[in-house]
């Protein structure tokens, strides 16, 4: 007889802080309008002259556009503002200015250990996707092991999210050795996902 095979199909119960940080998240750019991702040519570069990836580029054919997400069009003080009332709504001081450098701000979302970082995270970027448009996201994670569960998560989680949202994260880990992923990335239009630790 032969062997039959079976998969767990994983159930997702909607946890309510769960969705009130990602709603706190959203809530930040509140004012933003919705906007399709931005069409840009993309520079393929030159003939890559890494062994075995020499023909990165060439197989493209003529497709030359790659997509990026809309401009933050909020100004500062408007940022501020939605971040002063998050902040108030969680019972949490006040930041006096923004944190930038990497654009229009900077936040940072803590949650315990256990608490479904990974799904608050993934239901981010679909609202984000769903009510600004935007769809290029990137993931940093401090370790291999951590970019791996992360990876796993999104896996998991995929029917899930579709369920909510008719769409998934296509997503995929940066590996220096396969450039044709990072490729894929820029020219996307879906919501796309790109993981990557610290190190790399």
């Amino acid at each position: 007889a032969g062997r039959r095979s079976s998969f767990v199909k994983l159930k997702f119960k909607q946890q309510r802080y769960q969705e009130d940080a990602a709603l706190s998240v959203v809530s930040v750019f509140q004012g933003q309008p919705k906007q399709d991702a931005l069409i840009y040519l993309r520079d393929k570069g030159r003939k890559v002259l890494k062994q075995g990836m020499e023909s990165l580029f060439e197989d493209q054919g003529a497709i030359d556009e790659g997509y990026a997400n809309p401009p933050v069009r909020l100004s500062t003080p408007q940022l501020l503002d939605n971040i002063h009332r998050v902040q108030r709504a969680n019972d949490i001081e006040e930041s006096g200015e923004l944190s930038g450098g990497l654009g229009a701000c900077q936040l940072d979302i803590e949650m315990e250990t256990g608490t479904g970082k990974t799904y608050v995270y993934t239901k981010t970027m679909l609202e984000l996707n769903r009510r600004f448009g935007w769809c290029k996201f990137i993931v940093v994670v401090p370790s291999v092991a951590i970019r791996e569960g992360a990876a796993k998560s999104l896996e998991n989680t995929a029917d899930h999210f579709f369920e909510q949202y008719g769409k998934a994260v296509r997503f995929f880990v940066y590996d220096s050795d396969n450039l044709t992923e990072l490729d894929s990335f820029s020219q996307s239009a879906d919501v796309a996902c790109m993981i990557i630790n610290m190190q790399a």
